[in-house]
């Protein structure tokens, strides 16, 4: 990648504020920092909006700004941190000087609040599907793709279905009516499991309105494995957020 900048006087970054956009960011920081003849021909402009769906984006001209050690060392601690086989890094990243990529800081705390709650067990968007399902919102297409409605920006509409998946197939579900061949599906098997999530008609359980209400734990009854950045969550090493991280 690096050799191929070198083709070009001038390469610009553009990047927003989706979580996915920050966390490819920081890995490409990260990477060019080892290059720094590619460094000085970097400019970065980061768009304080989604910039998928927007119309007329060429009139768009958010400030080019050089690429310096400090956005190269900020990159890189964050890089290593979401990399590392606990949160903590992650934390303690939060009590640092980020000014250096500006939207950065909210796209941690979107992903601090993914992992599992000290009541509950689930993340933010396994709460917030909850509380949508429990409002009547039935069919998957709202859930999925209904940005502002879902309020969480972290999972792309697949990984939501996967939690989904967990919500629903475990072996105390906390939703209901989701289609029995999404169990046996491959999860590359986008053509069929789109299909299941259109036939499903969703409802919550009495299980799911008692995570809904924090009465109880879903991790105390199914089974979690789920990767966070570089922390593998298990039911035995469910790291916790609620506000201040709780250790296995």
């Amino acid at each position: 990648m690096a050799e191929f900048c070198q083709q070009y006087e001038t390469v610009e970054l553009w990047f927003d504020v989706r979580p996915k956009a920050q966390l490819k960011l920081i890995w490409l920081l990260d990477y060019f920092r080892s290059y720094p003849e590619t460094v000085g021909r970097l400019k970065l402009r980061l768009v304080d909006l989604e910039m998928i769906g927007l119309e007329k984006f060429g009139r768009w001209d958010p400030p080019a700004v050089d690429v310096t050690e400090k956005e190269l060392a900020t990159a890189s601690a964050a890089w290593q941190a979401w990399r590392s086989p606990t949160p903590l890094a992650c934390f303690d990243l939060l009590r640092t000087d980020l000014g250096a990529l500006p939207l950065l800081r909210p796209v941690l705390i979107d992903l601090i609040e993914e992992l599992p709650s000290s009541s509950t067990g689930l993340g933010a968007s396994e709460m917030r599907m909850l509380e949508l399902i429990a409002r009547g919102y039935s069919l998957t297409n709202a859930l999925f793709h209904l940005y502002q409605l879902r309020q969480t920006r972290v999972f792309s509409e697949w990984e939501y279905g996967y939690l989904l998946d967990g919500l629903a197939h475990g072996p105390r579900p906390a939703v209901a009516g989701l289609d029995e061949q999404l169990r046996t599906l491959d999860r590359e098997n986008f053509r069929d499991r789109h299909a299941a999530y259109l036939r499903s008609r969703l409802s919550i359980t009495e299980f799911g309105k008692a995570v809904l209400a924090h009465q109880e734990d879903f991790s105390r009854h199914n089974p979690i494995d789920r990767w966070w950045g570089g922390t593998h969550l298990t039911n035995d090493r469910l790291w916790r957020w609620d506000p201040v991280l709780l250790v296995p």
